[in-house]
């Protein structure tokens, strides 16, 4: 296994982690101390952390399994998953509210 490959796998297991840490958040309404700092509503941080994942899972996915436009494509929904995260859920810094 090359090196490029062996950095795909290692970026598809990133992005798979955080996928599941953010659906976990989601589904339990907890978040560790350290990520509920940096967010509003815990809410906000399972989906912050879910789009992420998601993101950098297809971004692996996309480059190491498929060729030409469609890579290209997963790709480009990857950065707009990303842009979406960044633009609707990034951290701030202010004190934790409860989840209705």
């Amino acid at each position: 296994m090359d090196l490029g490959r062996t950095t795909l796998l290692v970026g598809g297991v990133i992005g798979l982690a955080l996928t599941l840490f953010g659906v976990t958040m989601l589904v339990t309404g907890r978040a560790p101390a350290s990520t509920r700092r940096n967010f509003l509503r815990v809410r906000d941080a399972a989906l912050y952390h879910l789009l992420f994942g998601a993101a950098l899972l297809l971004m692996a996915v996309g480059q190491a399994v498929l060729r030409g436009t469609a890579g290209g494509a997963v790709s480009a929904f990857a950065i707009v998953l990303v842009v979406f995260a960044l633009l609707k859920y990034r951290p701030r810094r202010g004190g934790p509210t409860e989840d209705s």
